[in-house]
């Protein structure tokens, strides 16, 4: 039997070296912005596209984002791709009092919360989904911060176009100052 002080641990990619490379591949190729650093269990750092979502990106989209996407940190766990990474938002990034409430899917440590539970995540999905629901989040994080929405939604914008009106309703007023009207847009 190994002594415990002889066994030295490895990092996930070196364990996964296989699901190492397809999320290098993935990554620059559909987010080019973000770089790994292999520290820990390594991270990607840069900045997200505004729209990544596969359907046309809505008029206004640019003017409700202030004209760039977010910023992230993407931390790895050594467990993975058991467990998914932690995203975090690093600007904009949520005020501490909207880490404490649901509305903002802002876990306490700062971390987003894109899943309806841990378990929601299954190790076989591609880091890019997870990325795009990141990206996703910081629409309605803007729609949220105008007052356009109340909170955030239970499952998303990616696979639903729902608010994409909304989107170019609360953009086009961002851009002439004047606020949204939640009343005529729940309409």
């Amino acid at each position: 039997m190994p002594d415990r002080h002889s066994v030295v641990p490895i990092n996930w990619w070196e364990a996964e070296p296989h699901r190492f490379a397809q999320d290098q591949e993935e990554v620059a190729a559909r987010f080019p912005d973000l770089r790994w650093v292999a520290e820990g269990a390594g991270r990607w750092e840069g900045r997200l596209p505004m729209w990544p979502l596969d359907r046309p990106q809505p008029p206004g989209l640019t003017e409700l984002l202030g004209g760039s996407g977010m910023v992230v940190v993407i931390v790895y766990r050594q467990a993975y791709p058991m467990v998914a990474p932690r995203i975090y938002p690093v600007d904009p990034r949520p005020e501490p009092l909207e880490c404490t409430q649901h509305r903002w899917h802002v876990l306490g440590d700062g971390s987003l919360c894109l899943f309806q539970s841990e378990t929601a995540w299954n190790p076989n999905d591609s880091i890019c989904d997870l990325i795009v629901k990141a990206a996703a989040w910081r629409i309605e994080y803007a729609l949220v911060k105008a007052g356009a929405i109340d909170g955030m939604t239970l499952n998303g914008i990616v696979s639903d176009s729902g608010h994409d009106a909304l989107i170019t309703r609360t953009g086009m007023s961002n851009a002439s100052s004047t606020p949204p009207d939640p009343i005529a847009d729940a309409a």
